[in-house]
């Protein structure tokens, strides 16, 4: 007992137990995977850099991983995903852990289901495609045929930013039942099935294809082909040693008992050390020395059943539970499970399958955090605790005094819990759960509630009553006070109305409550109890039969029936089709054909290299950032001593140990003597570990005097006049003179929130210096490493021909790493130039996120003039935008909101002005759109606000004030809307867009409670740069003598495909298979002075170059084929020639608009159409890269008329983005009004819908 051990034994990839020594308790797994040299054997090493970093908090996915175990109790092999992130790597002695690595590999075995992502387009950037296959292959281990429900939860809380999950849910449907989901069942006809006479929706079947992938190619799943569970980790499971394993680490222990005496008698010795069995959450600043695994205790993971109820083992991960409620509810009368079935749709919900997998149940209840979803069921179903200790046992009531925390009924330092009772409902008891998040799944919830009401027997007379409450306070609340007063009464609308009356006294929420929200959260908690009181009359209405008097009982009219149906989680449905090629078009020649993507098998099998995943080199550093915790403040004094007495700390980066220029004036790199927003960088730390130089930054004490004004919101920074750059401003017409001749004016303001980047990847950069002539080596995240090259050149003050900076793909841009990776890249070069090592600099989710801004929110104010038939004859539009405390792109962003506003709409009298407002928050930058999103929510607002005012639908007051003829825009651009009318027509034939129209309306007839909306937004999108020298391009391709094509260009691989798409340009005009071409990577040494990857054309300017480049070697090569005509390609470039076969050209193609191209990126039902017969001449590779974006605005406008048709809603004030707090609340109804002080006014009759019972 007490035995000390340091080694911990897992298995990792193949049946070969690892024994890694010297394991730090607080070490997760994902740390040892992608840190560690693991020794698999005698002679070589392997670092599993496929699992990812993206969060660090189990909340993306992308660190996924295979967990098997052996369970002692059904003696089975137990398989179930993780987050690496989270998981302790002390927990895991005797498990086998699966890698992506160790499900397949390029190099020796590809499985079916990596081989399905991959050829089913199902990865972009790659970077959480190794999570997506590790939550599939675990779904695969444990159901060889699983149902789409199933895939849907695997894949719950796997998040993908580039790819959109149709692709991905393709593929994993590839191994599904085989299901009737098509779109157009309702026909009877499947609409990919349609003959060569039928009017398909989706065009003539010779010209238009559906099929991206060949099903029939694909190997097929044979399950006995896997690894099996390795039976040296089999016989430890089947005979477990008891002796207790203590891992000790530099600041901590981890303690492992082999018996539950041994830890109930470590309990007493460690009276405060936590038991820790599940996810390792990130701690508030809060460090235990000590840490007690009972992971090895078979005592806490028993369930016993008994005849009053179930007893479940604090042990049991939250997916068992799942798992044993399914299995009691199927036994047991349904009269029987009221709380089982409300506990488990809780369970569906909360978090996501890896965390599910992980977290205990024992862990979730003593947490008591107050948005608990399990705990207020629990309370109000009269479960008991089971606690235990050294010495003894003995039974608490999870009620409201143990959820807040009372020391009186919680548990002693000495004790743990066992297990939760939870006890049988009863006939005439109902028992409900319910809750509010920002999403249905993996999401915390703003409000939770459990409800249970216990009637008496044959009567709608309350007997017991109990009714908890989750986020709305410090602690889970009970509304006991409320339910003891409710006593007695009927189940009917009195009860209903003082019911609330007393809930909004009991529950109260201040208005400076933690969180905010509370006129939402005080809507909710009355609206919960509404829906029960609507559940239990349906229920009495089924036993109404066993009633044993003839007094009346409420019931539930038809049109609140809507109310009592939940929001359920579907399968997303779509189809996306697009032009077959030529039928003559050579086999050879790849443009046009569904080509995979050149990197997904390796995204899939997590072989693709990314910036972090380089392998350590030679003496190499980690930094750490330091940034501002001021807003507006003046750095009095810096001092780093306490930093630098720490072990493994090397030096701290300032701004005096910068050679050349710290940045541009107004934008440091690192702070000097003021500071602008929290998050500012100040500088920087340079450790041999990334903890140590973690944990230094927090020795490094900045003293600071705040400074005044302190400006976050646009608001104030007009009242300040705070403004980065002069007023943007754009006119036609006479506005006033046609303000004065229209029939209606109108004028309103927009809303638009910002939103943060969360690329996959964090920013990142690895800074080589090399040994002579002060040349630097950079591997970098970026979407423009000149950009980066350039920025380090003027910092470290040497010329930029000492500078290379590689880019072998990006984990996802977005705009995020057009700017910002300059600034990482120059402070990493400045230490690596001070210290003389390497230096790699990975930020942190929350670094990230603080540092790096986002999308502009925006302020928009219209008015409008307009006729009383929907032509608007005049627009005068103000935007301002929130730029935070730099320019950075804010002043570009500001020009192309500007020049965009018009959107798809000719009106001749316009005036547009936009400002960029600075602000002491991180500067926002270049994002997905450039503006256009904003602008046109702004524009398109106001149109839908036309059209109430004229009571016409927005559909048509759209197509009223649309380009009709060839016209010039507002920036004096020759336009044909020739194909913004088609698109039109089509989106409205092909979507049946009328007849839905009517459904909508027919079913917001007859449902109250629940609306549907519908909205088809046109879209006038144009791509490119502001300045013409910015559409320029370079490529070389180099020609080897055995027939093999190298091609670089300056586009960055960001997930966009453009190496794909440039071998595919490479192939058709050197008339090669692609497989015979490459591309390594993308560098300043090779394509000097590139522009940006951003404004959805690189791939068009790129693959001019690499057209251009690609004829002129042909041509050179003319006299030789002619010569030899009936050689090979191989023949002919092994013939000497007196040049080079290489060539770089440039290429400048003109700017041209695009209109609404379609993007697969929707995650709703979605049919995604490409026009037919329809080729821009003047652009290359139709740039589609940020257009997608604003189609999502359908939705939001969806939402908005759905909102409108509500009977007393308010006038609906747009703003983006709609969350469920501003959906609800802006349908004003009797619970959004009710106060607690202004309840005795509220009695009245509620099946009766307000508009025609009472006014406002």
């Amino acid at each position: 007992r007490g035995h000390r051990y340091k080694t911990i034994i897992i298995s990792l990839l193949f049946p070969t137990q690892v024994m890694e020594r010297n394991v730090d308790p607080e070490g997760t797994l994902l740390t040892f995977l992608r840190k560690n040299w693991t020794l698999l054997s005698k002679s070589w090493l392997l670092r599993l850099t496929g699992t990812k970093y993206a969060c660090g908090r189990g909340g993306c996915g992308a660190c996924t991983v295979m967990v098997s175990k052996h369970d002692p109790v059904s003696r089975k092999i137990r398989h179930f995903s993780v987050t690496a992130c989270l998981m302790p790597i002390c927990s895991l002695h005797g498990a086998a852990v699966t890698t992506v690595e160790g499900v397949g590999s390029i190099k020796t075995r590809l499985p079916p289901v990596q081989e399905r992502i991959a050829k089913s387009h199902g990865t972009q950037c790659g970077f959480c495609t190794p999570g997506m296959v590790m939550s599939m292959y675990t779904l695969l281990r444990n159901h060889p045929q699983p149902s789409e429900e199933q895939l849907m939860e695997a894949l719950g809380s796997n998040l993908c930013r580039c790819t959109g999950y149709r692709p991905i849910l393709e593929s994993g449907r590839t191994f599904c039942m085989e299901s009737n989901s098509c779109q157009q069942k309702g026909t009877g006809k499947c609409c990919l099935d349609w003959g060569e006479n039928d009017s398909s929706p989706l065009g003539k079947k010779s010209e238009i294809c559906t099929k991206l992938f060949a099903k029939e190619e694909f190997q097929s799943l044979d399950p006995t082909q896997e690894l099996i569970f390795p039976p040296e980790l089999l016989r430890m499971a089947e005979n477990p040693e008891k002796r207790t394993l203590t891992f000790y680490g530099e600041r901590g222990t981890w303690i492992s008992p082999g018996t539950l005496k041994d830890l109930l008698e470590l309990k007493v010795k460690h009276p405060k050390a936590p038991l820790v069995l599940g996810p390792a959450m990130k701690s508030q600043g809060h460090f235990h020395p000590v840490l007690l695994s009972p992971a090895r205790i078979s005592e806490l993971s028993m369930v016993t059943k008994t005849s009053d109820g179930l007893t479940i083992g604090a042990g049991c991960s939250l997916a068992q539970m799942q798992d044993i409620l399914a299995e009691r509810i199927a036994e047991l009368p349904e009269e029987k499970t009221q709380t089982y079935r409300a506990l488990l749709k809780h369970l569906r919900s909360l978090a996501g399958q890896q965390i599910r997998n992980m977290a205990s149940l024992g862990g979730h209840v003593i947490s008591q955090h107050c948005c608990s979803d399990l705990n207020p069921v629990l309370a109000v179903s009269n479960a008991t605790l089971n606690l235990i200790s050294a010495e003894g046992t003995r039974q608490i009531p999870l009620n409201e005094h143990f959820l807040a925390g009372l020391a009186s009924a919680d548990l002693k330092p000495e004790e743990i819990l066992e297990s939760v009772h939870i006890p049988h409902s009863q006939k005439w008891e109902f028992v409900s759960a319910f809750r509010q998040a920002q999403c249905q799944q993996n999401a915390l919830p703003h409000v939770n509630a459990g409800m249970r009401v216990l009637l008496k027997e044959g009567t709608d007379s309350i007997e017991d009553l109990s009714i908890a409450y989750g986020g709305v306070g410090a602690a889970t609340i009970s509304a006991h006070r409320s339910c003891q007063l409710l006593l007695g009464r009927r189940w009917n609308e009195l009860m209903l109305d003082e019911a609330c009356r007393l809930l909004l006294d009991e529950v109260s929420l201040p208005g400076s409550a933690p969180g905010g929200r509370v006129e939402f959260k005080r809507t909710l908690v009355v609206s919960f109890l509404f829906k029960f009181y609507l559940e239990v009359l349906q229920e009495l209405k089924k036993l109404v039969k066993l009633f044993s008097d003839s007094r009346h009982h409420s019931e539930v009219s038809d049109q609140f029936l809507s109310a009592l149906e939940d929001f359920l989680v579907t399968i997303p449905q779509g189809v996306q089709t697009y032009q077959n090629v030529d039928p003559h078009q050579p086999l050879q020649d790849p443009v046009g054909r569904p080509i995979m993507h050149l990197s997904a098998l390796k995204h899939a099998t997590g072989e693709a290299m990314f910036c972090d995943d380089i392998p350590m080199v030679d003496k190499e550093l980690f930094m750490a950032l330091v940034t501002s915790s001021r807003a507006h403040a003046k750095i009095i004094s810096i001092d780093v001593s306490k930093a630098l007495e720490l072990p493994e700390v090397v030096d701290v980066i300032t701004a005096e140990d910068i050679p050349g220029t710290n940045g541009a004036e107004g934008d440091k790199l690192l702070a000097i003597d003021e500071v602008n927003c929290v998050g500012q960088i100040i500088c920087a730390v340079v450790a041999e570990t990334d903890v140590q130089a973690k944990r230094a930054t927090e020795k490094i004490e900045i003293t600071y005097e705040d400074l005044e004004p302190v400006i976050f919101t646009i608001k104030d920074a007009i009242k300040h006049n705070s403004f980065l750059c002069p007023e943007k401003k754009l006119e036609q017409g006479n506005v006033e003179e046609a303000f004065e001749k229209v029939d209606q004016i109108l004028e309103g303001e927009v809303h638009v929130g910002g939103q943060k980047h969360f690329y996959m990847e964090t920013q990142r950069v690895l800074v080589i210096p090399k040994t002579e002539d002060k040349e630097l080596d950079i591997y970098v995240s970026t979407q423009d490493p000149a950009h980066v090259q350039k920025t380090v050149s003027s910092t470290l003050n040497i010329p930029i021909n000492r500078i290379t900076c590689h880019v072998k793909r990006v984990g996802g841009g977005f705009g995020g790493k057009v700017g910002k990776p300059a600034v990482f890249g120059a402070i990493a070069a400045v230490g690596a130039i001070k210290t003389g090592h390497p230096i790699r600099l990975v930020l942190d989710r929350e670094d990230d996120m603080l540092i790096t801004g986002g999308r502009h929110p925006v302020f928009g104010k219209y008015k409008v003039g307009f006729m009383n038939n929907g032509r608007i004859k005049a627009l005068d539009i103000e935007c301002y935008i929130n730029g935070g405390c730099t320019l950075d792109d804010s002043e570009l962003v500001t020009e192309f909101l500007i020049l965009k506003l018009e959107n798809a709409y000719k009106i001749r009298n316009l005036r547009f002005q936009g400002r960029a407002c600075m602000t002491n928050l991180p500067s926002n930058t270049a994002f997905r759109g450039f503006g256009f999103p904003q602008g046109a929510l702004v524009t398109e607002s106001c149109i839908t606000a036309v059209a109430a005012k004229c009571g016409l639908p927005p559909e048509k007051i759209r197509e009223k004030n649309m380009y009709k003829t060839v016209d010039k825009t507002i920036y004096k651009q020759a336009f044909n809307p020739e194909t913004l009318i088609r698109c039109w027509n089509e989106c409205l034939d092909k979507s049946s867009f009328y007849s839905r129209r009517m459904h909508v309306e027919e079913f917001n007839k007859k449902n109250y409670w629940k609306k549907k909306g519908i909205a088809i937004i046109p879209m006038k999108f144009s791509v490119g740069f502001a300045a013409t020298s910015y559409h320029q391009a370079a490529a070389l391709v180099h020609i080897y003598t055995d027939g093999s094509v190298l091609v670089t260009h300056g586009g960055n691989e960001l997930g966009q495909g453009i190496h794909t798409k440039m071998l595919q340009v490479a192939s058709r005009e050197l008339k090669i298979p692609m497989s015979c071409m490459h591309i390594s990577e993308t560098s300043t040494a090779t394509v000097p002075n590139t522009i940006a990857t951003a404004a959805s054309i690189s791939a068009d300017v790129n693959g001019r170059a690499v057209q251009n480049a690609c004829q002129i070697l042909l041509k050179r090569l003319e006299p030789i084929i002619k010569k030899h005509p009936e050689g090979t390609w191989e023949d002919w470039v092994s013939v000497p020639l007196p040049l080079l076969l290489q060539m770089r050209k440039q290429s400048k193609p003109v700017l041209r608009q695009h209109y609404a191209q379609p993007s697969h990126t929707e995650t709703v039902p979605l049919s995604v159409t490409v026009m037919e017969n329809f080729l821009n001449q003047c652009a290359f590779l139709q740039g589609l890269g940020e257009s997608g974006m604003f189609l999502g605005s359908s939705v939001f406008f969806a939402i908005a008329d759905a909102v409108a048709t509500v009977d007393i809603a308010e006038d609906f004030m747009v703003q983006s983005p709609a969350t469920p707090e501003r959906v609800r609340m802006a349908c004003a109804d009797r619970f959004t009004e009710m106060r607690p002080r202004e309840l005795s006014m509220w009695i009245h009759t509620w099946q009766i819908p307000p508009a025609e019972g009472y006014s406002r």
